[in-house]
């Protein structure tokens, strides 16, 4: 059989090409979005589920031992390589989180006392430091009048202040803040924590020192890509912490 030399030489046209090369660039452009999404999803899933078993786990710790049970947040950017261990917290992208309890069953200091950090020598590190990546812990805003379903149908307790919370730790734990922090820091490796949870051996929770019980508190989650916070996904939780009856709920989108 004889091949014409037309049909040796035979190949693609520009014209084939270029379509090749819109209909690739359309996959992609509806792709990458979608996997972003997804990607999302997935770390605040991961997020919401670990900060919430570390919330019950510190709980649990506090009354099968008869002692007080810190659990410490601490942010940064995602790749930074050693902590700054300066308040306010600078980057974000990075949770680490930081759990110690009192050796003595104590608090260790009376309440109102002075400013000052808790010491090691009084205190027992539980577990390792949790990292959790790509994830920012702040504040979602109070939830939505007339929202049926999501976050923004979640229970308004962690923004309603009922006179004895200080307005300054109103909800809950925020990196964003620069004025939320705890008067009593812990140290655990090399990180400091500024931001913390107590539980009494009662399981009473309190938030950054504070002298009087949550009735709930609450840590809303953000996905980051990296160190870059992406503001307009729906992919957020919140998680939600009574101070007496030892609940903890996770409300997502």
């Amino acid at each position: 059989m004889c091949v014409g030399p037309n049909r040796r030489n035979a190949g693609f046209s520009l014209v084939e090409l270029l379509c090749v090369l819109a209909i690739m660039s359309l996959i992609t452009a509806i792709a990458v979005p979608a996997f972003t999404t997804v990607k999302d999803a997935d770390n605040v899933t991961n997020a919401s589920y670990t900060v919430s078993i570390t919330l019950q786990r510190a709980r649990t710790y506090a009354m099968a031992h008869n002692t007080y049970v810190w659990v410490g947040f601490y942010e940064e950017a995602a790749d930074a390589p050693a902590p700054t261990n300066v308040f306010p917290y600078s980057g974000m992208g990075r949770i680490v989180i930081g759990l110690t309890a009192s050796i003595d069953g104590s608090p260790i200091f009376a309440p109102n006392a002075t400013a000052a950090a808790l010491p090691a020598s009084r205190l027992v590190q539980i577990d390792k430091l949790i990292r959790v990546q790509n994830i920012h812990i702040t504040d979602l805003g109070a939830p939505a009048t007339g929202a049926t379903s999501g976050v923004a149908a979640r229970p308004n307790g962690a923004y309603n202040n009922n006179g004895t919370i200080s307005s300054t730790e109103l909800y809950g734990i925020n990196s964003d803040s620069t004025t939320e922090q705890t008067p009593y820091p812990f140290t655990i490796g090399s990180y400091t924590f500024y931001k913390t949870i107590c539980f009494s051996p009662s399981g009473e929770a309190s938030i950054d020192g504070s002298t009087f019980l949550r009735r709930v508190g609450e840590i809303g989650l953000r996905p980051t890509h990296g160190r870059t916070l992406n503001p307009n996904t729906p992919n957020v939780a919140a998680i939600q912490f009574t101070g007496i009856g030892g609940g903890v709920q996770t409300y997502r989108n």
